[in-house]
């Protein structure tokens, strides 16, 4: 093992890298709360620059797939599809399988420049999240508490509100709703073969309303939907402390774009268009299964050096004042300071692993595993 290698499984180097994340996370979010004076006097403007504010804060867990972990993310396209990317405005449908699958998404909006802008369906729980769900709020991502009935006003006011966004959106929809797990697969099936559905093997039944609800207060301002199918080579199942452990993976993303024009309007018909678009991901799956690959051309996006640079300001800025100041608390020989610096240390590394935590499956909601037996 290298020195490098070895220094990315030291746990005082994940502390160090946490803190720089969870201070500037803090720091980012304020900065956010003070542009909130900008709304009523140019919001373009503020939409702007909270998209700036927010590609500071998420390009550094970016940093560690790209550069940390050395994550290699391959796209299977075509060139027509791939020329359009960071050039409109879209709706992303994206498989809900693995820990990280936010993070390989996250790695293309950066390489194709709308990182930043980038939006989510999410669940309201999130928003009581620091730096997570406090960062979105600023972005005006769309909250919902998965309960059609309350969330239907909520969730179309919000969606018309993008419909003037000044930068180029990726909106993403995971439209199962919650993640893959046996258990929510089996009840999920049960749902299908009651509504006379065809059964997926390796997806949950679609959610419809919140697609079918995108799509009619999008239209107008999204081009197109873009699918994206993803799989990590190996059969691995990547987790966000694996890379934070520096271990690399190969993601694999197929990705087809539908012109939003060629998906009704009418909502019963647009909800079989869903429907039909999942047996195809599953097809997708199958024959990545089976082949290792999925069809089309191969595209690697270069990575940039911006999230890395933005990393290393944060940690420029904030590691020499702490540095000096833990030097300063052991100098001084004071055994309150030392329990009081090293208590701060534990609840840094508490807060940190608690962040990962809402990435793990294990830990995921309960979504899902009864929800299914109810009427959409």
């Amino acid at each position: 093992m290298g020195f490098i290698a070895f220094l990315k499984t030291q746990f005082i180097v994940h502390l160090l890298i946490g803190f720089v994340f969870v201070v500037s996370g803090l720091i980012i979010n304020f900065i956010q709360l003070c542009t909130l004076i900008l709304w009523p006097i140019n919001k373009q403007f503020y939409r702007r620059v909270n998209c700036r504010l927010a590609y500071s804060l998420w390009s550094q867990l970016v940093m560690l797939l790209e550069w940390w972990s050395g994550t290699e993310c391959t796209l299977f396209s075509d060139e027509a599809t791939v020329n359009t990317f960071g050039k409109e405005h879209v709706i992303i449908i994206l498989n809900h399988n693995f820990e990280i699958d936010f993070l390989c998404g996250w790695t293309m909006t950066e390489r194709f420049g709308v990182l930043g802008s980038s939006k989510v369906l999410a669940k309201r729980e999130l928003l009581y999240v620091p730096l997570i769900g406090w960062t979105w709020y600023f972005l005006e991502i769309v909250f919902c508490k998965r309960k059609w009935e309350e969330d239907r006003d909520t969730v179309i006011e919000g969606l018309k509100r993008l419909a003037d966004y000044p930068e180029y959106m990726w909106f993403l929809l995971y439209c199962e709703g919650t993640r893959f797990t046996e258990t929510k697969h089996r009840i999920s099936m049960e749902v299908a073969e009651s509504k006379g559905l065809p059964k997926l093997k390796y997806h949950l039944l679609p959610r419809t309303k919140g697609f079918t609800t995108a799509v009619q207060c999008l239209r107008g301002t999204v081009s197109a939907v873009y699918d994206v199918t993803l799989n990590f080579r190996g059969n691995k199942n990547p987790s966000l402390l694996g890379i934070l452990y520096g271990k690399k993976y190969e993601a694999d993303m197929c990705v087809r774009r539908f012109p939003l024009e060629d998906i009704p309007q009418d909502e019963k018909e647009a909800a079989n268009w869903l429907h039909k678009l999942y047996q195809e991901k599953d097809a997708l799956q199958e024959m990545y299964n089976q082949e290792g690959i999925f069809p089309g051309q191969q595209f690697k996006p270069p990575r940039r050096p911006w999230t890395l640079l933005n990393f290393l300001f944060w940690a420029t800025i904030l590691l020499s004042p702490l540095f000096t100041f833990g030097f300063g608390v052991f100098a001084s020989g004071s055994p309150l300071l030392i329990l009081a610096f090293l208590g701060f240390v534990g609840a840094a590394s508490f807060g940190v692993r608690r962040l990962i935590g809402v990435t793990e499956i294990e830990k995921g909601s309960s979504y899902g595993n009864q929800e299914f037996k109810k009427k959409e």
